[in-house]
């Protein structure tokens, strides 16, 4: 299916006023549930961290309030599903900073595996998969905290990197999205979401959209919609949308659990991870 290539998107957001924004997030994110099926709507307080850069900068999450946060679990070493996602961010990231979110949008990359991913090795990696560092940064752990600190964390997001014999992880794929207040408010599970999605998800975190307007005006979802019939689906009417989505939050887990990801490429096409 084809997205709205990144140019159009950022000059149609460059465009919006705060106020564009004509529903609520509850109402996009409804919206979302119904549409984009890798797409898993998360409200509550996001684990803090405190890690480090490559240059051994100390970096924690309270310290990016203020900024919407997209957050990604990867290690340098992975032969397959890893380099994907890392080549989605960038994508990602490079819709984001054709508009003014460039200045209130921090992506954040995490390593599970400390040991081998070096400062080195992290200064190269946004080079070699295209990701700028003026609102990047790849973290690993600090000095005294445990080996798999990073992994932990990873779990407390919701999935896990388990590590083999071999050097190698069993994982899945998960960007989680976090608010400017640092509520984790969502997931955006394996490599097969919309891009222009996520994009639209994090100008309305960066709007503020979580309390209605109280007028009706054009938002840009539907703007996106008008210019990209092909792609963006019909908007149902808000008003008739009473009654919340049946699926229970277990069921939308189990939706998201598959094979996890090994060392063959062939395996990790079809990942997500399981959601605790």
């Amino acid at each position: 299916m084809p997205y709205l290539k990144a140019p159009a998107l950022a000059l149609l957001l460059v465009a919006q006023p705060v106020t564009a924004w004509s529903h609520s997030l509850k109402d996009l994110e409804t919206l979302l549930g119904d549409k984009e099926k890798y797409f898993q709507s998360v409200d509550k307080a996001a684990p803090d961290f405190a890690l480090q850069d490559a240059a051994g900068k100390p970096v924690r999450l309270w310290g990016l309030r203020g900024k919407v946060v997209v957050l990604h679990f990867i290690y340098a070493g992975c032969p397959d599903v890893c380099p994907l996602h890392a080549d989605r961010i960038a994508e990602i990231q490079s819709m984001v900073n054709q508009t003014p979110m460039k200045e209130q949008v921090q992506f954040v990359t995490i390593t599970t595996d400390p040991k081998n991913d070096t400062s080195d090795v992290l200064r190269a990696y946004g080079d070699l998969h295209g990701l700028d560092c003026v609102n990047w940064v790849f973290l690993t752990t600090s000095p005294g905290q445990p080996e798999d600190a990073s992994r932990k964390l990873a779990e407390q997001f919701g999935h896990k990197f388990m590590k083999q014999e071999d050097g190698y992880q069993i994982h899945g794929i998960v960007t989680h999205v976090i608010d400017k207040e640092g509520r984790w408010r969502a997931n955006f599970h394996g490599l097969k979401f919309e891009p222009t999605n996520l994009v639209v998800f994090v100008n309305a975190l960066v709007n503020d959209a979580h309390t209605p307007h109280g007028h009706e005006r054009q938002g840009t979802w539907n703007k996106v919609k008008r210019l990209y019939p092909v792609h963006v689906t019909t908007r149902k009417s808000f008003g008739l949308m009473t009654q919340k989505l049946s699926v229970t939050e277990s069921q939308r887990s189990a939706q998201f659990r598959g094979t996890f990801s090994r060392r063959k490429p062939s395996v990790a096409s079809a990942n997500w991870a399981q959601v605790a």
